[in-house]
């Protein structure tokens, strides 16, 4: 007897209905990989990174972890957009946060969550660098929806100072970066309007701060 019978009912049907409405999809599938994006998201299951932005399996590269966060120090993110930069030879990185992030709500408390708080501490740091704009907030809920904002630009910079990223713009790669927010309330995207494409713009994205 398997096991979630429901889950494999529902893969059964799922099958099934693309090799209806596009005969030959797996096949053309199993042939490659060959997505031009990289989307870095939040592990939250409210944020399905395919369907918010449409796009059928092999067209999206997907990395995805507690507030979409990119730490220098963690080698499965790095491992990811490595293979993405130098294999995949992907053109858009998409550092996508949203409102609601439970892992923001938690960084925000004066409340101990266990290990998680070591991860945590990143948004912490985040939420220290911008205190004076996110105390000038009066609403508790709007603070926290800054704050997602603010991290989703954090890790845009974060992404660019890899040295993957670094070594692909220095030879020439063309890859660009942007940075975006999802409504979970209306499943719309929102645009940032953070998106770098080099070094030069690195280094002004940072000034900024």
């Amino acid at each position: 007897m398997k096991a979630l019978p429901n889950l494999f009912e529902n893969n059964q049907k799922w099958a099934g209905e693309i090799c209806a409405s596009s005969p030959g999809f797996f096949s053309k599938l199993v042939a490659q990989q060959a997505p031009e994006y990289l989307w870095i998201g939040c592990s939250d299951s409210r944020v399905p990174a395919n369907e918010i932005v449409g796009l059928p399996p092999g067209e999206l590269f997907v990395h995805r972890n507690i507030a979409n966060l990119v730490i220098q120090t963690d080698m499965n993110c790095l491992s990811v957009v490595q293979y993405a930069v130098d294999i995949l030879r992907i053109k858009h990185v998409i550092v996508c946060g949203h409102y609601g992030c439970g892992g923001v709500k938690a960084a925000m408390e004066n409340v101990p969550h266990g290990l998680v708080d070591n991860w945590l501490r990143h948004i912490r740091d985040i939420h220290d660098r911008h205190i004076e704009k996110l105390e000038a907030i009066s609403n508790e809920a709007e603070r926290m929806q800054r704050l997602c904002e603010l991290n989703a630009v954090e890790q845009v910079i974060n992404v660019g100072s890899t040295t993957v990223i670094q070594d692909a713009w220095r030879r020439g790669q063309e890859i660009a970066i942007h940075g975006w927010i999802y409504d979970i309330a209306d499943g719309l995207l929102k645009d940032l309007d953070v998106c770098i494409t080099s070094c030069k713009e690195l280094s002004m994205l940072q000034k900024q701060r």
